[in-house]
Order: structure tokens, then C-alpha cells, then sequence
């Protein structure tokens, strides 16, 4: 009986990636799309950097007024390209102190204007090793003052990875590579991992299986962005390497307006999403790109949330608690 009520109760989980404001201009714009999204109930909301990292102050001032003002756990990220052990580790503790306690370990781009950069000998040189450094630090600190012991076994450290399931072009791994990575960073203490990107089923589902026979345990959440503007879905090919669809590209282009496009590449995610859902997918982690109508327009879709929150003018509007700002904090 206890089985059955837990089946018929489960939920996949669902959560969203936001961009720090780059420039004071963009705060607003950017806090009314936190407020929409924290509206919806997400498990979680993970927080990047910018290109190279330059938004890191800033997106710290976000993940610190998330935690301060919203019931919604935010994720860091956490990068570590071009660093060494000790400035990472330092890092690391200040977001600690912060409250911090989830985090998403990534490598990170190294420079694109540097052909001959290197990384510092002194660094930390993969993920895999940055999910080593953060549970060492973690365990450090536990043994070191009895409070923090006490702290982390009330909120354990959560470290979450990314993972490409068609193999990541820029790093020229193929999907097999990919799965073996994964497992290393398991094996190191990651706790989930977040896919990239991608815009059919079977790349979900045949990397999930892959990985599973060689031993990979941890939730695989699928990583989805709404696909309702071509101009986008173009952009993001050059900064990741991954495609879309020359079919879906061409469908977009056809359409007459925005309004077409919308309906249209909503409908195309929607099905996606549905599909690995469908397949046993844990959760929906949704590049938003700091834009609420899509992500909400897909949550309704596959019916996890999302349109009766963001039509509803009174509801959208008002502030969720009092600390979420109308615009970004001052860094």
C-alpha cells in the first residue's frame, strides 16, 4: 500500500537555469523573469557564470538573494579553468559560508582570446577533480568545527554535473567517452548530473542506457531549452556545438512571426519533453535563457506547471516575499 501511494504520487522533478544580469539596465527585466519562475515551484534554480566567468560577483549576489529571499534552492556554479587548488578551495568556502550547499561543478571554457593559454600547474584541471576538491573541503570543514558537522548532516553538500549525450563536440569526446567521464564524476561524489542540450529522444534515452550498463547510478536529469526562436537555437550551435535540427531550423524560418514560432517550437519541446518523461526521465532542467513565457509555455505542456502561473496578472505580479528586489543588488 505505502509503494502504491508513493507511484501514484511521484512528480518529476523540475527546475531552471538563469543568467546573472550583465548589465544594471537588464536587472529588472531579469528579476521579474526570477519571480515568475520561483512562482512556478521549481526543486531548484541553478545560476551561471557568464562567458569566462566575468558575471561570478554577480551571480553570487543572486544565488546569496535566492537564498535570502525565496524557498527555492539555488545551485552555483562552479567553474575552475584557469585557477589554482588554493583560490578554488577559497571560493568554495566563502560560498559556504554564504549558505551555499548545492552546487554544479563544471570544468569551464578557457579563454578564447588566449590560443597558447595553458592551464596553471597548480590548477584543478577537470570536473572530476573539482567534485573531489568540494567534498574535500566539505570534509574539512566538518572536522574542523563541530557546527559545520552539524550543519552538513542536516543539509548535505549537493554537487551536480554536466554530461553530454551525444558526446561534447568542443572537447572532441564521443558519447561513449562522455559516459565514462560520468562515471568518474560519480565516483568522486557527484550526486546528479544535468545534460546537456539536446533535440531528440533517443539521445536521451540511448546515453541513459549507455551509462546505466556501465554502472552509472546517479539521477540524470534531461537539460531541455525551449525551441521557439531559430535565431537562438543558431546561437547557442556556436557556443556549444550542438545542432538543431535542419527540419526544425527550416519550420521555424518559414513561419510568418514571432507569435507562429512560438506556438510552433512549443509544441516541438513539448513533445520532447514528453517523450523522455515518458522514458523514465527523474526531471526537466529548462534553459531559459532569462526568458519565462517559453520554459512556463513547456512546463504546461507536458503538465508540471507553468501557464496558470504566468497569466494570472495579480499572482505574477506580486512579490513573493519582501527581499526579492525589483532590480539587481548593487556589486
Amino acid at each position: 500500500m505505502v509503494a502504491e501511494a508513493w507511484t501514484q504520487s511521484y512528480r518529476p522533478t523540475v527546475s531552471f537555469e538563469l543568467m546573472p544580469p550583465r548589465r544594471p539596465d537588464a536587472a529588472p527585466k531579469f528579476w521579474e523573469t526570477a519571480r515568475r519562475l520561483v512562482a512556478a515551484n521549481p526543486d531548484f534554480v541553478s545560476v551561471t557564470y557568464g562567458a569566462g566567468g566575468g558575471d561570478r560577483a554577480t551571480a553570487r549576489q543572486v544565488v546569496a538573494t535566492l537564498l535570502a529571499g525565496t524557498p527555492v534552492m539555488p545551485i552555483a556554479h562552479l567553474t575552475c579553468v584557469g585557477a589554482s587548488r588554493e583560490d578554488v578551495s577559497a571560493v568554495v568556502d566563502e560560498m559556504l559560508d554564504a549558505g551555499v550547499r548545492s552546487f554544479l561543478a563544471l570544468r569551464g571554457d578557457p579563454p578564447r582570446d588566449q590560443p597558447d593559454w595553458r592551464p596553471p600547474a597548480d590548477g584543478v584541471h577537470s570536473s572530476i577533480e573539482l567534485v573531489a576538491l568540494l567534498r574535500e573541503v566539505e570534509a574539512r570543514r566538518c572536522a574542523s568545527d563541530p557546527g559545520a558537522a552539524v550543519r552538513g548532516a542536516a543539509r548535505p553538500l549537493t554537487i551536480a554535473v554536466a554530461t553530454f549525450t551525444d558526446g561534447n563536440r568542443q572537447a572532441g569526446t564521443t558519447r561513449t567517452q562522455e559516459v565514462q567521464r560520468l562515471l568518474e564524476k560519480q565516483q568522486a561524489g557527484a550526486g546528479f548530473a544535468i545534460t546537456q542540450l539536446f533535440y531528440t529522444a533517443d539521445s536521451y534515452t540511448d546515453f541513459v542506457a549507455e551509462a546505466r550498463a556501465a554502472g552509472v547510478t546517479i539521477p540524470i536529469l534531461a537539460g531541455l531549452m525551449p525551441t521557439t526562436e531559430p535565431r537562438r537555437l543558431r546561437r547557442v550551435e556556436e557556443l556549444t556545438g550542438v545542432p538543431a535540427p535542419q527540419h526544425l531550423l527550416d519550420a521555424l524560418d518559414a513561419l510568418p512571426d514571432p507569435e507562429a514560432q512560438h506556438a510552433y517550437g512549443t509544441a516541438y519541446s513539448v513533445e520532447l519533453a514528453q517523450r523522455v518523461l515518458d522514458a523514465g526521465a527523474p526531471g526537466l532542467h529548462v534553459y531559459t535563457f532569462n526568458k519565462y513565457r517559453p520554459a512556463l509555455d513547456l512546463l504546461e505542456g507536458v503538465h508540471l506547471g507553468g501557464r496558470t502561473l504566468h497569466s494570472v496578472p495579480d499572482l505574477a505580479r506580486r512579490p513573493l516575499v519582501p527581499s526579492i528586489p525589483t532590480q539587481a543588488p548593487a556589486v
